[in-house]
């Protein structure tokens, strides 16, 4: 069964732990010095924090498979969706090892779809802007070359998705 993402840069950790704990009236499973995240069965979500550097707000948002199959199918609407699609493949991001790709909806919105293999000791390799945590080409899509992979595409600035 998939798992809605929601990941949301916040400028104050601690604040936004207390808030979302008491939101959600249950404490974070995972906690770090810049990140927490809650995985929640009612309602079914992986709801993160982080404060990475990244402006405040809605970082990204995703779809977490629990399987392979599940992982297939999803790659495969994401193929048909009509926005150019970042395969990046197995990479440790948010203290999880991965394997996910990102697609950019029409409101500019970027999206992950990815399987969890397991925790990591650390957040991931990617690099940290003031816009978002990848390095983003002209296109608006994520130049995960020069950032070494970890975390949601920048949307260009038109509202496209670089298409």
């Amino acid at each position: 069964m998939k798992r809605l993402h929601v990941h949301i840069a916040v400028d104050d950790l601690d604040r936004a732990i207390g808030f979302y704990s008491t939101l959600f009236a249950a404490a974070p499973a995972v906690r770090k010095d810049d990140y927490a995240k809650w995985m929640l069965d009612d309602p079914r979500v992986n709801f993160a924090i982080s404060q990475r550097g990244a402006a405040a707000g809605v970082e990204h948002l995703g779809l977490q498979v629990e399987d392979e199959a599940e992982l297939a199918e999803v790659y495969g609407r994401l193929s048909q969706a009509g926005a150019p699609v970042l395969e990046e493949g197995e990479t440790v991001c948010c203290y999880a090892h991965s394997e996910k790709s990102w697609i950019t909806d029409p409101a500019g919105v970027p999206w992950e779809v990815f399987l969890t293999h397991g925790a990591a000791a650390h957040y991931g390799s990617g690099a940290v802007s003031e816009e978002a945590p990848l390095a983003a080409t002209p296109t608006g899509m994520p130049d995960v070359a020069a950032s070494a992979g970890c975390c949601a595409p920048k949307p260009d600035t038109t509202g496209c998705c670089g298409a």
